[in-house]
């Protein structure tokens, strides 16, 4: 059933892709700069924290105006989750709306503990949906997919046994995203049961796959490297060409919401600027998004990241 089923989506990619080419071609490669894009998650957890109203077309008529390229989206927000990657109508209208402003949708956000529950069935499962997202990320003209292993335990006896767990299905998922082109980016926050620097490296040593790379976020790394405002000496022990995405954001080194507290760039104490020129001398050239988790105002951030990644 597995095999068919994958062998349907492969069909379905090849028969659905050439007419979307163009906006593809559009948004390729830009000389090797960074992309700067923003995360549809910070204006979801302001509406729903702070109770602020953003309409979809006011947000992409923004990131527009203000030079951002693309959109990060995130499921479920503001309507309904993604489209099914058959669902080649959906697929195309969503793609259409993006186009519309000039933006790309290069990324979207998964999740789920599948990937390192105990029950194999489970492991598979998230495998094969995990698949169609592949199919689905091509239809959309994304560069990779972002993973978030939350969840508890989930039948395993302890975190160790989860690891290597997540280890398998991340190796088997890698080498899927390599067959199409993609890459897979995750991250661990805090409230995860895979939270410090050790279980990170471990997660990238361990899978070994080119196509398996992590989230460099500044408020996630602080806390794990002791909250001092200085995330550089864990960025250059994890590697920056194992860096799959930047998501962009300072912090003061505390927890909100259940999770690192997210500031705007420059009124936390990370030193930024010294985070980006690690990034840049390491040779860096993906997306950052500027990330406004928890932030009241999601406009506020994404200038304040904005200007200093220009600068």
């Amino acid at each position: 059933m597995a095999s068919t089923r994958r062998t349907f989506l492969s069909e379905l990619l090849a028969s659905s892709l050439a007419p979307l080419l163009s906006f593809a071609a559009a948004g390729a490669a830009n000389g090797g700069r960074w992309k700067l894009g923003l995360g549809l998650n910070g204006f979801m957890s302001s509406a729903q924290r702070y109770k602020k109203e953003y309409p979809l077309w006011e947000i992409l008529d923004f990131a527009a105006r203000e030079g951002f390229e693309g959109i990060e989206l995130v499921d479920g927000w503001p309507m309904g989750g993604y489209p099914r990657a058959e669902e080649e109508a959906r697929v195309g209208a969503l793609r259409r709306l993006y186009d519309q402003y000039g933006l790309r949708i290069y990324t979207f956000q998964t999740g789920g503990a599948g990937a390192h529950a105990a029950d194999p069935e489970a492991r598979a499962a998230w495998l094969e949906q995990m698949t169609e997202r592949i199919v689905l990320a091509k239809l959309l003209g994304c560069d990779f997919i972002g993973h978030w292993p939350g969840g508890g335990l989930e039948g395993n006896a302890n975190a160790e046994e989860a690891l290597g767990h997540l280890v398998s299905s991340y190796r088997a998922f890698a080498e899927r995203c390599a067959e199409s082109g993609l890459h897979f980016s995750f991250e661990i926050e805090p409230p995860f049961i895979f939270n410090t620097p050790g279980q990170l490296l471990r997660i990238l040593d361990e899978v070994d796959h080119p196509a398996c790379k992590t989230n460099y976020d500044p408020s996630h790394f602080d806390l794990m490297a002791g909250s001092t405002g200085k995330t550089e000496p864990l960025l250059r022990r994890v590697g920056v060409e194992r860096i799959g995405h930047v998501h962009l954001t300072d912090t003061d080194g505390t927890l909100f919401g259940g999770t690192s507290r997210h500031l705007a760039c420059g009124e936390g104490h990370c030193d930024l600027a010294a985070s980006l020129s690690v990034l840049r001398d390491g040779g860096y050239n993906g997306w950052i998004m500027i990330d406004a988790w928890m932030i009241e105002d999601v406009y506020h951030a994404a200038l304040a990241g904005r200007d200093m990644v220009r600068r």
